[in-house]
């Protein structure tokens, strides 16, 4: 029976390749990138097109080792990761609606000797009915092969690099963000003072336009009175936030109060949009809240109890049956005879 594998598509160097940099997306073994044009050497493909139009482009694919190569060459459309909201691409079997759908490498499949680069052209066919804004994606370089994995499960690992595609779409642009399901839980120290207290906001930022953005997340904290507790940017936020893409997202708060009530407020902001969202929170130190609850209902329970022997001892007793006696009827004498 042929072992089972689980492919995990590694797409080395696409996830985090810097958009200042003009350099191919590489991962060691090999690299795929745009060629040159005339002016200078593009790090990724920045495209413009009207609904209906086609372009043409080339892709160079170099292989970095000492053995030949064989790749599948295809596009793909691109979305933020769940876990951290980083570029990625579909895999090949998934469904494509943009790049991946309109791009076509003349080649699929491909084979790069050791130590040379072999160059690609592409088509892409904008559809009439595309709508307007950013569609990105890339032309991805799969290797055929399927490295062996470790562990019990018998993991299969396939490595992809990809070229990013910038697509831009003629038509009217509108950025859009929004945030919102802010949600606050608290870590407390068992006993007041005896440690650090955190919080950990969460909260999900979603691109409701057709343009892609990168967002600036400010978090702020009030409590009790007004009073600032935290006021800082996220580091933590997506330097590129696509089009019609969410992510769900964390923040830890060191040195968090442990006794307070207030609000937490996420203010998300972009070039032509800006949204704010919020939720309250109640910190409390859990043990003494318990031990004062325990003392309450204790305290209760006792008045409860001293209540009702109170209230049995203020009935008045009732004689017993033995001492009840039935009184007699009396008897009339015998009237005296004439």
């Amino acid at each position: 029976m042929r072992k089972p594998y689980a492919l995990l598509l590694s797409l080395c160097c696409l996830l985090w390749l810097p958009t200042g940099t003009a350099r191919a997306a590489d991962n060691g073994s090999w690299s795929v990138y745009p060629v040159a044009s005339k002016i200078a050497a593009r790090p990724y493909f920045t495209l413009s097109a009207e609904p209906g139009q086609t372009l043409t482009d080339k892709v160079a694919v170099q292989n970095k080792t000492d053995k030949p190569l064989t790749f599948r060459l295809y596009a793909a459309d691109a979305y933020n990761t769940a876990r951290d909201g980083g570029f990625a691409v579909r895999t090949a079997g998934e469904r494509m609606r943009g790049v991946g759908a309109w791009a076509r490498p003349a080649k699929s499949r491909i084979t790069v000797p050791g130590h040379k680069t072999v160059t690609v052209p592409f088509t892409l066919h904008v559809p009439d009915g595309a709508g307007p804004g950013d569609h990105p994606g890339a032309v991805v370089a799969l290797d055929e092969r399927t490295a062996p994995g470790s562990g019990r499960l018998a993991l299969g690992v396939r490595r992809a690099v990809g070229a990013r595609v910038y697509l831009r779409v003629g038509g009217p642009t509108l950025p859009a963000l929004s945030v919102g399901q802010v949600r606050i839980s608290h870590h407390q120290p068992l006993v007041p003072g005896l440690g650090d207290s955190t919080a950990t906001v969460s909260y999900t930022l979603r691109n409701t336009g057709n343009v892609t953005l990168s967002p600036r997340v400010e978090l702020t904290a009030r409590g009790l009175f007004g009073r600032t507790l935290l006021d800082r940017d996220l580091v933590r936020v997506p330097a590129e936030l696509l089009p019609g893409q969410r992510v769900r997202l964390t923040e830890t708060w060191r040195g968090a109060p442990q006794f307070d009530r207030g609000e937490v407020t996420l203010t998300a902001s972009a070039p032509g949009t800006r949204q704010s969202a919020g939720a309250t929170f109640l910190a409390l130190p859990w043990l003494p809240v318990a031990l004062v609850f325990a003392v309450g209902v204790a305290t209760g329970a006792l008045l409860v109890r001293a209540r009702r022997v109170r209230a049995r001892r203020s009935v008045p007793g009732r004689p017993s049956p033995r001492a009840r006696t039935t009184p007699s009827r009396p008897r009339s004498s015998p009237s005296a005879r004439p």
